[in-house]
């Protein structure tokens, strides 16, 4: 019974929201989960699933050892999903009070500080054609925050050079407007008039970064590149394009921008994702009190 409740649910984000096809598959997996442990308590209806029910799954997953991450994804997806059945009518009591005050500790995004980032960015050899390309996403990615997906799928006529603004399709196929800066233009432009020409080899595409051969560029070969120049950059902490985008808020936190500010820029539907980073400021605030104040 609540398998079908969770399928209809899974349409619903595929559909209805429009979320990716790994995203649906991922929210699937979890809750199938979720649905055997149902299944194995004797729950069969969405309005028999209560408090209780909820903290001892989730003291079950403890149990089992995932790491926080995974128990952390798993309660989001059971989140989403009882939201889905307040939204439907097929329960009319929220049992989320404990799960929506935040039970789990709250993981705080890995960041780069700015001279690791730098470090990072120049890493790329500006001589080379594909030194070039790289860098100027690289800048991208750092000036605007955006998600790798975002980056990938920029097509030519989303960057206005001039006005220093992308344009770029986030989750849920929302678009939104981000800052560029000067940097990032000046690489971007250079990557146009001296690289991109060459990589189309006399084809059409509508694709701003491409590959060697003129296919667009996938989320893999950029995960390679980026690896690729942390290396180069002797950087010791875990890298991912996503790394970048933690940067880029956080030093802007850090500089004095406002949260809201940054919910729009980083494409954030709730102000309570983008909260994550004023963790990471209050951080840096700390070591800032800790190494500068005579009593700390």
């Amino acid at each position: 019974m609540i398998d079908l409740f969770i399928q209809r649910y899974l349409d619903h984000i595929a559909v209805e929201r429009g979320l990716s096809k790994s995203t649906v598959a991922s929210y699937g997996r979890d809750l199938a989960q979720f649905a055997a442990f149902l299944d194995a308590r004797g729950v069969s209806r969405p309005k028999d699933i209560d408090e209780p029910c909820l903290l001892t799954f989730l003291d079950t997953l403890n149990k089992k050892k995932f790491a926080a991450t995974s128990i952390a994804r798993k309660i989001t997806a059971v989140r989403c999903f009882i939201k889905y059945l307040l939204l439907e009518r097929e329960i009319t009591k929220s049992p989320l009070t404990t799960f929506e005050t935040g039970i789990l500790p709250q993981r705080l995004p890995k960041s780069l500080d700015l001279e690791e980032v730098i470090r990072l960015l120049n890493a790329p050899n500006v001589h080379d054609n594909l030194g070039l390309r790289d860098k100027a996403m690289l800048e991208t990615l750092y000036a605007s925050g955006l998600r790798v997906s975002e980056l990938i799928l920029l097509k030519f006529e989303d960057v206005n050079l001039k006005t220093g603004f992308l344009r770029c399709l986030g989750k849920g196929n929302k678009e939104r407007v981000a800052p560029l800066g000067e940097v990032a233009a000046e690489f971007i432009a250079a990557y146009i008039d001296r690289v991109r020409g060459t990589l189309t080899q006399g084809e059409i595409s509508e694709y701003l970064f491409l590959t060697k051969n003129g296919q667009p560029m996938s989320r893999v070969m950029f995960w390679k590149i980026i690896k690729k120049y942390a290396l180069i950059a002797g950087t010791t902490k875990p890298i991912s394009p996503h790394t970048l985008r933690h940067a880029f808020a956080t030093h802007l936190l850090e500089r004095g921008a406002d949260l809201r500010s940054l919910q729009e820029m980083l494409g954030h539907a709730s102000i309570a994702t983008t909260q994550v980073y004023t963790h990471v400021s209050r951080e840096h605030l700390r070591q800032v009190y800790k190494e500068s104040h005579p009593r700390a």
